[in-house]
């Protein structure tokens, strides 16, 4: 597939078409808004919340109309995640607005809110955390919602042990939960999963982990160890960035995404995989997915094949980072890339890069670069290349 015709695939939407079109069979019965109640799909009971989740969730940061939310509860989607940097609110906003007038308690609905003050490229705060702070920022996520309340609030970029038991952290978690203004409390985690995942579960009051896990993750021994560790604390685990990119490379071709759905669910500690969809067939394929787990040998092949080869993904190893002579947060920079151009989501990327210092042009003044990525990225140029996103006015991004 073209790279044209793939941001065309990816850029459908259900913008002028009725939500009983989308998905035959579905949205087709005589029931009420009120009274609708999504379809049961296969799914795993997620931790100590209790919460039978089906194996796939919606990651709602690509979706660019509200009605696709509603088409995809009514289709069986039941638990729905945004968060304050998607399109700076307004996602949340969408999500709310598409699950307005269901019953509440058919569906699952998180938000990761950020903290101030972190510095990305060590995981650790710099100047402190404001928990009266931190707390407005999640009553304003509610306030877009149009809720009272969410399932979950997820605490982003978790990975060092210090902030995830952060005192300050801890508090303002347990204030959002005894508040009623969340049911449950979880991190979400990037890099370092492996540790934060331990500190979360030793933490005790953290009761999720949504983790990026994918078949191009390093150290899958390890990791799946300390997935297993905070499973066994009773931690419900969901899983994102399962599709490593998407692509291979900015231009194709596609990765089987099929294949890498299956095999992270091949893990049954992962109760769910939170999948980005905008489109009714990216919506068709996951549903069709998760009714046969059994990955074929020529699947089986495909991931053999794709994981010797660079591809979108950046492990967050953060290795590089010693390397680069101008200490530039090299993961998070990746990280942009891969929305970009693996998955088409321009205002992610721009968001992501947004608080990356690329003053001065870096990669420009280094004839060779000093850098050896684990993953062979060719990072000066990859950084060269998504730099430009960064001359963008934000009103061209941000819708």
């Amino acid at each position: 597939m073209g790279n044209n015709n793939r941001r065309e695939f990816l850029k459908k939407s259900i913008l002028g078409i009725s939500g009983a079109a989308l998905v035959p069979g579905i949205l087709k019965g005589s029931h009420s808004r009120s009274a609708s109640r999504p379809i049961d799909l296969p799914g795993r009971i997620l931790g100590r919340t209790g919460i039978k989740a089906p194996l796939i969730s919606m990651g709602a940061a690509d979706a660019t109309d509200s009605k696709f939310v509603t088409a995809a509860y009514e289709a069986g989607i039941k638990l729905f995640f945004s968060a304050t940097y998607y399109g700076e609110g307004k996602n949340e906003k969408l999500v709310g607005d598409g699950l307005k007038g269901l019953p509440r308690d058919s569906f699952v609905i998180g938000t990761a809110v950020p903290p101030d003050g972190m510095d990305m490229r060590t995981g650790i705060f710099t100047n402190g955390f404001d928990s009266d702070a931190y707390i407005r920022k999640a009553e304003n996520s509610l306030s877009r919602f149009g809720l009272d309340h969410v399932d979950f609030f997820l605490f982003p970029f978790a990975g060092k042990k210090e902030t995830v038991q952060n005192a300050g952290v801890l508090k303002a978690m347990a204030l959002l939960k005894n508040q009623e203004k969340t049911k449950f409390l979880g991190i979400a985690s990037h890099g370092d999963t492996e540790e934060a995942l331990k500190a979360a579960a030793d933490a005790g009051i953290y009761d999720v982990a949504m983790i990026g896990y994918n078949y191009k993750s390093a150290n899958k021994d390890s990791l799946s160890s300390a997935i297993d560790y905070a499973a066994k604390a009773g931690m419900g685990i969901i899983a994102m960035k399962t599709t490593a990119g998407a692509f291979r490379n900015k231009s194709g071709p596609a990765l089987n995404t099929d294949a890498a759905l299956k095999w992270v669910l091949q893990n049954e500690n992962i109760a769910t995989i939170v999948s980005g969809m905008s489109s009714v067939e990216q919506l068709q394929k996951n549903l069709a997915l998760i009714s046969n787990l059994k990955m074929t040998e020529q699947e089986m092949k495909d991931l053999s094949l794709t994981s010797l080869e660079p591809g979108l993904y950046c492990r967050q190893c953060k290795k590089c980072i010693p390397q680069c002579p101008h200490n530039l947060d090299i993961p998070t920079i990746m990280r942009s890339y891969m929305y970009a151009y693996g998955y088409m989501n321009t205002a992610q990327a721009w968001h992501t890069l947004a608080g990356v210092d690329l003053s001065g042009k870096p990669c420009e003044t280094c004839q060779t670069c000093n850098v050896k990525c684990t993953a062979r990225f060719d990072v000066k140029n990859k950084i060269l290349d998504i730099s430009r996103l960064k001359e963008v006015p934000k009103d061209f991004i941000i819708a």
